[in-house]
């Protein structure tokens, strides 16, 4: 029987995951797609891809049955927000999303909630969080760390011995060498390439990529 599942976030990236969990249910159907979740109050009661937005997060209240949720929120600090809010909802469960065409190997732990889209790479000794999302087209290398509530957007490519701390969020196209650190809650813009450990709570950008920003101060 297919479980229930809800996506949190019904904006662009919400619709690319109801696609995502079209593609799971084609090969195996796992999960029966309800519909959106979304705090927006002038979108409730629409229809987003042919599915309802059932309303906020508050809907989970009059929800008694066992049901499974998923985050599609990008940004990696709103989205830790959002799930402890729903982590208060003993009925409420997280699914990890992984697309048919991602390839993977068997040494590689995913954490619950976590999004991993179509085209991606993990090769071996990888440990993947709570709650991250990998975006389309990644490759990640051999024992590499990425914490709990991490965005990496498309076509990050992470080489190894690589730690990615929590609520890093990773732009377009990022490159990052091996054996780099980048510490907890700091953005790396489009395009950088990591070629140094970059310390937390700042954003970085550039070749090589270098903090431009603390604590919303330049610098």
């Amino acid at each position: 029987m297919s479980e229930k599942l809800y996506i949190i976030g019904a904006g662009g990236f919400g619709k690319e995951v109801a696609w995502l969990v079209e593609r799971i249910n084609s090969v195996e159907p796992v999960w029966d797609l309800q519909g959106f979740i979304d705090d927006n109050q002038k979108r409730h009661g629409l229809t987003e891809g042919g599915y309802p937005i059932w309303g906020g997060c508050d809907f989970f209240e009059n929800c008694r049955e066992e049901v499974w949720v998923v985050c599609a929120i990008g940004a990696a600090t709103i989205r830790k927000n959002v799930v402890e809010k729903i982590k208060k909802f003993e009925h409420v469960r997280f699914a990890t999303l992984i697309d048919p065409s991602v390839i993977v190997s068997s040494r590689v732990k995913f954490g619950e909630g976590s999004i991993i889209c179509a085209g991606s790479i993990f090769t071996v000794d990888i440990v993947v969080g709570r709650h991250v999302i990998v975006n389309l087209d990644c490759t990640i290398g051999h024992d590499t760390i990425i914490d709990d509530f991490v965005t990496v957007y498309p076509g990050v490519h992470i080489s190894g011995d690589v730690t990615i701390e929590d609520c890093v969020e990773l732009g377009t196209g990022t490159q990052i060498i091996q054996n780099k650190k980048i510490e907890r809650q700091t953005i790396v813009g489009a395009g950088a390439v990591v070629t140094k450990n970059l310390p937390c709570n700042c954003t970085a950008v550039g070749a090589p990529a270098r903090p431009i920003k603390f604590h919303g101060e330049s610098i």
